[in-house]
């Protein structure tokens, strides 16, 4: 099938026609469809989706916003939040009265909003605010004068702070009634954002921690430990949202991670799995503790640390000041150990901390040192570095919750908080319903698929399988190796196994060449050198370079031993590999290693009986190519790390099964695809789409792309129209530069899976069933959006896929488009299950977190020569290239 789609290829068309200056081409703007109808297709099914209908009594109101400038008495700004809500509620207490009793809803840092104006459009206020301290000396202070003899635990003393309220803008609320309407009301989102601010404000009252628009309280009965000093925090996320049934509050469970509260040493102990204190590695502890806050247990303070003292408790010595005999003037400073202070100046007893650093909670110039057994972590500190894959399968297993359950906690929190209690959402009789919104849905029908012998396959619930079938195209593998890095595993036992599963298959697998161990010598190695090592060996003993590798690794998950793998394998040497770590070799785990290992060598295990016969609709007739496009950004903190971006395009067309991948590094956390168009000096164009397009050509019987389908994943919707005017104008560029004066038509669809929107089905316990559509109710009022659940949810509640379409050029049905998208969820070629979102955009992701582990072991931190970027804030940044593929592989599904 495939070989008589491609044909031969014909050579590509001219790298850059004559008299093309694709940088000064005009490109037309594009903007936001509206909803061109809904679908009808599918069985009829009764949902409940976790919107709470909201109804405003006096939608004239108006909100007033003021700006606001919080600074200390010598006009140094105040930046922490924290401290700016104290301000603002003394400030509240104070002159209530001067503030016409208006009743504030106040964000923490520069924008103040009332229900109504304030009596002046600029006010000024002094703010007094007094915080309980601990006399001097009571964590030991280095420099400080400490009284030894009669000390009260607490004083207090008084910081003045200067508030400026100014009036910036109105905000009327009629602008959310408008935009239900379906109008492009201007002030819509800052409407909504107010009603957000309000739900935050409410939240910080409670003492709740505040992420974005969720908010998680101090209960220990929300509270899940995951290992490794680090527990899952369970709260809910809030905000209002208008949709084509009216305003509706959307409210669900969210978790976010948060340091295990307790004692700082059961911490250090559980973060870094230590037996006990003396297999502390402080370096580590150092870096890790850095501005987490504490509170201690002799005097009920709170302290943010900022280090560690250099010696151990008992060796680190401070000057003491104490009183003369007479109780006059400060007597010459006395040197004590920290230990000495506690114990024989303050009377109380360490038992364990004696050998330890101590905290250093003072400033960097003025050291303050505390024992380390007298802190104790304070609760609802975020914890925001990557998890381990222990972590994460241990906060998967913890956190699920069945349909009903997630029902009966999100309708009683609703019912407990009571927002609609808030003065300001009173004032504008705002009321919240304490039921799910009840929504009509749809059920697509499954897509059927071919298999080998040109069977048919009718996926059930969701599912198929390969037992007593054959692959659609399965490949002929004659010259592997299987490589072993001291993983505890029979490779002998293995290579035959999956010999014996690929012919059941129609898999042909010789003998493998040879099995080769890693030499022991290496294996306390670095991953690098225990790689080259490895290709010494298989260089050695093969004769050539293998058709594919099966690599054995000795970790199931995030190997070191991964990232250089790949790239030695894919770019150095351009041989397919599939890394493995099996647990239990049986049919089922075998035939999943070879889905993987025959997409990689160019076949195919199951194509659409639609594709077989090209019958897709507005697909079959013309040249139609699919785009999956995503971004992968290094963790948290590490700004020094590229982003990597990848693009997958389909080829061979009529078939929409069949991808290659496109990858690039670009600016550190930049989320809008950069080099999708890139010019060179020379005139060339380096950039992605250029690849991509030339493949097609080529894989398609020389039929260049009139139509193509782009599904991107991972903007919000403040970033649409970047996507429109900025990535599709780089598509455009690089397509005039082809020397095509008629450029394809475009349809855009964004794909989010971070949102907050679930279905439920009405009166059953069951996730609701694959292949469930809602495009009515709880969709855009406006804007051309639906929500599709193609995935059969067998633990905890699915969550449906959230597709907004933003142009469509093609000219889709409500129908065809939703069927399209259901079927895409059919085609990811590792799976026989439909997946969550459309294959283009799960190969996209895979594709770029693979190409992110080329990046992963390497320092980034100097400077590296590399391709010049622009960032956000239009500087120039250099920005490292990740290494090309090998000619060999560049043109696979490696990242299968």
């Amino acid at each position: 099938m495939e070989k008589e789609v491609i044909g031969s290829p014909p050579p590509p068309p001219p790298i850059v026609p004559p008299n093309v200056k694709p940088e000064k081409l005009d490109v037309p703007k594009h903007s936001i469809i509206r909803r061109r109808g809904f679908g009808s297709a599918g069985r009829r099914i009764s949902l409940l989706a976790n919107h709470f209908k909201v109804s405003v009594k006096y939608p004239e109101e108006m909100f007033y916003q003021y700006s606001v400038s919080v600074s200390y008495e010598d006009k140094r700004a105040v930046e922490h939040k924290g401290i700016g809500r104290k301000v603002f509620d003394k400030l509240y207490q104070t002159y209530s009265s001067e503030l016409g009793e208006k009743k504030l809803a106040y964000d923490g840092e520069k924008t103040l909003y009332t229900v109504g104006p304030l009596p002046q459009n600029k006010l000024e206020f002094s703010v007094v605010l007094e915080e309980s301290f601990a006399k001097k000396g009571s964590p030991a202070h280095s420099g400080s004068p400490t009284e030894a003899t009669k000390r009260s635990k607490h004083s207090f003393q008084s910081k003045a702070f200067n508030v400026e309220i100014s009036y910036a803008a109105k905000i009327p609320l009629k602008s959310v009634s408008l935009a239900l309407q379906g109008a492009e009301a201007e002030k819509t989102q800052d409407a909504l954002r107010v009603l957000d601010i309000i739900l935050r404000q409410q939240a910080a009252n409670r003492g709740c921690l505040l992420v974005r628009q969720s908010f998680f309280h101090d209960d220990s009965r929300n509270l899940t430990d995951i290992g490794g000093g680090v527990t899952g925090c369970r709260g809910f996320h809030a905000s209002f949202r208008p949709t084509l049934g009216g305003l509706s509050l959307n409210m669900d469970v969210s978790t976010t991670m948060i340091l295990t509260p307790g004692p700082v040493i059961d911490f250090l102990l559980a973060n870094q799995s230590a037996r006990d204190p003396r297999n502390i590695d402080w370096t580590k502890a150092k870096k890790m503790l850095k501005n987490m806050r504490v509170k201690t247990r002799h005097n009920n303070r709170e302290f943010k640390i900022i280090g560690l003292s250099e010696k151990p408790c008992n060796q680190q010595f401070f000057p003491l000041k104490v009183r003369n005999s007479d109780g006059g003037k400060d007597g010459e400073a006395l040197e004590i150990t920290v230990y000495d202070y506690f114990t024989k100046q303050r009377n109380i007893e360490l038992r364990f901390s004696q050998y330890m650093p101590c905290l250093d909670v003072g400033k960097p110039k003025r050291p303050s040192y505390l024992p380390l057994e007298l802190c104790s972590l304070v609760s609802l500190q975020r914890y925001t570095k990557a998890l381990s894959s222990v972590q994460r399968a241990s906060l998967v297993e913890k956190s699920r919750q069945k349909p009903p359950e997630r029902i009966r906690v999100v309708t009683d929190a609703i019912k407990n908080y009571r927002y609609d209690d808030d003065p300001l959402l009173a004032a504008c009789g705002i009321s919240i319903e304490k039921q799910l919104t009840q929504v009509d849905g749809r059920v697509l029908e499954a897509p059927k698929l071919k298999v080998g012998n040109n069977e048919d396959c009718v996926p059930r619930n969701g599912r198929w399988n390969f037992n007593n079938k054959h692959l659609f195209t399965p490949v002929k593998i004659e010259r592997w190796v299987v490589v072993n890095f001291s993983a505890r595993c029979d490779t002998s036992h293995l290579s035959r196994e999956l010999i014996q599963c690929g012919r059941n298959k129609g898999i042909h697998i010789e003998r493998p060449h040879t099995l080769i161990e890693e030499d022991q010598q290496y294996r306390r190695s670095g991953p690098v050198i225990r790689v080259d090592k490895m290709f010494e060996l298989i260089t050695a003993k093969l004769p050539g370079p293998p058709q594919f590798i099966l690599c054995v690794l000795p970790e199931r998950k995030n190997s070191d031993i991964y990232g250089p793998w790949k790239k030695k394998s894919l770019s150095d040497f351009g041989i397919a590999t599939q890394c493995i770590s099996p647990s239990k070799i049986n049919d089922q785990y075998l035939t999943n290693v070879l889905l993987k290992i025959n997409s990689k060598l160019g076949g195919t295990n199951s194509l659409l009986a639609l594709e077989h016969s090209s019958r897709i609709p507005l697909i079959k007739d013309t040249p139609t190519m699919i785009l999956g496009m995503d971004v992968s950004h290094g963790s948290p903190g590490r700004s020094d790390v590229p982003s990597v971006a990848a693009v997958v395009g389909s080829r061979s067309w009529p078939l929409i099964s069949r991808y290659r991948a496109a990858v690039r590094t670009q600016s550190s956390k930049v989320e809008m695809i950069e080099c999708l168009y890139k010019p060179l000096a020379n005139g060339e164009d380096d950039g992605i789409m250029r690849e991509l397009l030339i493949d097609f050509y080529q894989t398609s019987n020389g039929r260049k792309p009139a139509q193509i389908i782009i599904f991107r994943d991972g903007v919000s919707e403040s970033q649409f129209n970047q996507v429109l005017n900025i990535e599709l104008d780089q598509m455009l560029k690089a397509y005039q530069h082809l020397g095509e004066a008629k450029v394809p038509k475009f349809t855009v669809i964004v794909a989010q899976k971070n949102h907050h929107t679930k279905l439920f089905q009405s009166g059953a316990p069951e996730n609701v069933p694959p292949g469930t559509v809602v495009d009515t109710n709880i969709v855009h009022p406006r804007n051309y959006d639906f929500y599709m659940c193609a995935q059969a949810g067998m633990i905890g509640t699915s969550r449906p896929a959230h597709y907004h379409v933003l142009i469509d050029e093609i000219g889709f049905s409500p129908d065809d488009l939703q069927n399209l998208i259901h079927s895409l969820s059919y085609v990811y070629q590792r799976s026989t299950c439909a997946i969550s979102i459309v294959a283009p955009i799960c190969y996209a992701h895979l594709a770029a977190a693979q190409m992110g582990q080329f990046i992963k072991f390497e320092d980034f931190s100097e400077t590296s020569s590399g391709q010049k970027s622009l960032t956000t804030a239009g500087s120039a940044a250099a920005v490292p290239e990740l290494p090309r593929l090998h000619k060999d592989v560049a043109g696979s599904m490696f990242f299968c």
